[in-house]
């Protein structure tokens, strides 16, 4: 059985904040590192500049999100109770956010401003 792929405007909002975190990690701290542009999000035309590395993470924090068991009713990966990242690419995204996060306040105010409001939506039922 094919597994359904989550697409509504929360996981959209959320894949475009993750990229914009993962391409602003990647072009301070890769900077010495050949990028290439990659697209930003589904259903987002733009693009990003992405090392090899961020763009695999990029790659992977997206099919998290498709397959995401909370879909439209999830709330931010730093909240949530079931932890479907594999141990290198969670140390991987700690990294990423723990940089990128507070500098997104000030580059993408509004995407932080939802992503904060997402945090704090009542937790899931198992």
């Amino acid at each position: 059985m094919a597994m359904l792929k989550n697409d509504g405007p929360r996981i959209r909002r959320e894949k475009i904040t993750v990229t914009r975190m993962i391409a602003l990690y990647c072009r301070k701290e890769h900077e010495d590192r050949e990028r290439t542009p990659r697209r930003a999000a589904v259903h987002h035309p733009a693009s990003v500049l992405l090392c090899d590395e961020c763009a695999e993470l990029h790659h992977y924090a997206e099919q998290r999100l498709d397959r995401c068991r909370f879909g439209e009713g999830k709330t931010t990966c730093l909240t949530c109770p079931v932890h479907c990242y594999a141990p290198i690419q969670r140390e991987r995204i700690r990294r990423v956010m723990a940089f990128a996060g507070p500098r997104m306040l000030w580059r993408h105010p509004v995407l932080t401003l939802r992503h904060l409001l997402d945090g704090v939506k009542k937790g899931h039922s198992q």
